[in-house]
């Protein structure tokens, strides 16, 4: 949540996506100052490494567990994570890019973030090989899923349900699912994605009910 809630601020900067609302409430450079927002970002993604490797967490899970979570978290934070796919977005603005270059930005972006949330789960859950890959496997289809469904809202969103603006990927020239395959086809390749997500889990039994409530929402949700 602290390296979501860190990108989110980051995002909203005026250098990167230069957004004034946030889940209808004005950003954090708005709210305060960009220097603000730019510290905000920085503390809380720090927070988050702190959190993971207090003295007091050490008590639920082994040294090496707790290890591998920091591992998976700061590299899908980083370069070859959110914060590159970030920077393969910016690059992008004002071209259209192939779609195995957006699928691959959006991964990064994205899903990455998402994966090594389900992962660290499935870690600390005490999965075996097998589940942990099945369960990255359907965080990267989710994650996608997610994305493709946030480029739909932003074509055809309400703003009042969304909390912030629409129609600021095509004001920037962003290549979006929409613009390189239209709506209709869009919408076809997010349940796709939930579909192959729900495929991936099928090895649990009921225990995995709220992660397929969860894929279900991205392609439901109108916020």
């Amino acid at each position: 949540e602290l390296t979501h809630t860190a990108s989110l601020v980051l995002d909203d900067l005026p250098c990167m996506d230069d957004d004034d609302l946030r889940r209808g409430k004005p950003t954090c450079h708005v709210a305060f100052d960009e220097a603000t927002a730019l510290l905000a970002g920085d503390a809380l993604l720090t927070l988050a490494f702190e959190v993971l490797s207090q003295e007091r967490s050490r008590s639920r899970a082994p040294d090496a567990e707790r290890l591998r979570v920091i591992h998976m978290v700061s590299t899908a934070a980083g370069y070859g994570g959110m914060i590159g796919g970030q920077m393969l977005d910016m690059a992008a603005e004002g071209r259209s890019i192939a779609l195995p270059d957006l699928e691959r930005m959006h991964r990064l972006k994205t899903g990455a973030i998402i994966e090594a949330a389900v992962g660290v789960g499935a870690i600390l859950g005490g999965g075996d090989s097998i589940q942990i890959q099945q369960l990255k496997r359907y965080a990267g289809n989710i994650g996608l899923a997610f994305q493709i469904m946030d480029d739909i809202l932003n074509v055809e969103g309400d703003p009042n349900l969304l909390g912030k603006a629409v129609g600021t990927d095509q004001d920037r020239q962003k290549s979006t699912y929409p613009s390189l395959l239209g709506l209709d086809d869009s919408k076809a390749l997010a349940a796709e994605s939930v579909d192959n997500a729900l495929m991936a889990i099928e090895l649990f039994d009921t225990k995995a009910d709220p992660l397929r409530i969860l894929a279900r929402y991205i392609i439901e949700r109108r916020r």
